[in-house]
């Protein structure tokens, strides 16, 4: 693919990046961008409280697009994004990346291959004490932090590995006092499979086994168990005994080794998106998928906020 032009609202910002890397026109004005040149599709990035705006434009040039997640700032919001691509026949596809990790891959096959039977409690666990803050002070300002900027990962790979949920129940807290969202979110969901499943996330968590940005998955079956733990290890465990064996990410040239395991997925991610740009099969990420991911985040802070369990339609 060839990206042949960037808008940014401020233009200077899109003529650095755009001499970075080759792209020959730059614009501050997306109506004039969509106006003037020839697209095969937009790929939204900005920040996530202008996504609606940007996807209803590409709408009435009837331009398919991708955004960035989260998706919108409000169910509501998310929902008029999809409706608004569903009537202009174009297609909406979200950028969500955590699923398409390797060790992730790879416990979804296990699941799926029968090895531990029929699940019947699972335990997603994406806890540390990284610094996050350090580097992106933005998310210090947040009236909705963690449940919004991880949540929306952490609860697709509950979908992705799942199936749907059909009621919620939220428990969320701030620990760090110098933000305003919370940082420290537990989500329980009862899934359609009869299956519980509880998502531990948080940025406050010092624990011995910490292995930012690593998730940890725990799932109990009819016949066995499944354990992802650190540095990408997968063990399954039936009446045979238990088979270990690692799992690690892709290594990329271009990405942080810190954020291998994110960054490997991304490629993946992006790979499917574009099959699916090009007619060559299913994209996993549409918009009408992650709008039932949307709908666990905005159920969570309902339920945070009331103390009940919520329902999912």
């Amino acid at each position: 693919m060839e990206c042949v032009a960037l808008y940014n609202r401020t233009r200077p910002k899109a003529t650095v990046l755009a001499q970075a890397f080759g792209v020959p026109a730059v614009y501050d004005d997306a109506e004039a961008l969509l106006q003037h040149e020839q697209l095969d599709f937009v790929d939204i990035i900005t920040n996530v409280e202008t996504h609606g705006q940007f996807v209803r434009l590409a709408a009435t040039h009837r331009l398919p697009m991708i955004c960035q997640k989260p998706m919108a700032t409000s169910l509501e919001e998310a929902e008029d994004m999809v409706r608004a691509c569903r009537e202009a026949g174009v297609p909406l596809f979200i950028h969500e990346n955590w699923r398409w990790q390797t060790p992730i891959r790879q416990a979804k096959r296990v699941l799926d291959e029968g090895w531990i039977g029929t699940p019947f409690r699972a335990r997603i666990h994406y806890c540390s004490s990284f610094p996050v803050l350090n580097n992106q002070p933005f998310l210090k300002e947040l009236e909705q932090f963690i449940l919004t900027d991880m949540g929306s990962h952490i609860l697709d790979v509950a979908r992705f590995l799942f199936g749907e949920a059909k009621s919620l129940y939220c428990q969320a807290h701030r620990v760090h006092r110098d933000i305003r969202g919370e940082d420290v979110a537990t989500v329980m969901m009862r899934m359609t499979s009869g299956a519980t499943v509880v998502c531990e996330i948080s940025y406050a968590s010092r624990t011995e086994h910490e292995r930012f940005p690593e998730t940890y998955i725990v799932v109990e079956g009819e016949m066995g168990s499944l354990e992802l733990g650190p540095d990408y290890w997968l063990r399954v465990t039936t009446e045979d005994g238990t088979h270990a064996r690692r799992y690690p990410p892709p290594r990329y040239a271009w990405a942080d080794p810190a954020y291998d395991t994110v960054h490997s997925s991304i490629a993946a991610c992006n790979a499917n998106l574009l099959q699916a740009l090009k007619g060559e099969g299913p994209a996993e990420t549409t918009g009408e998928d992650n709008l039932r991911t949307v709908r666990l985040v905005f159920a969570a802070y309902e339920s945070a906020d009331s103390g009940r369990v919520i329902p999912i339609e």
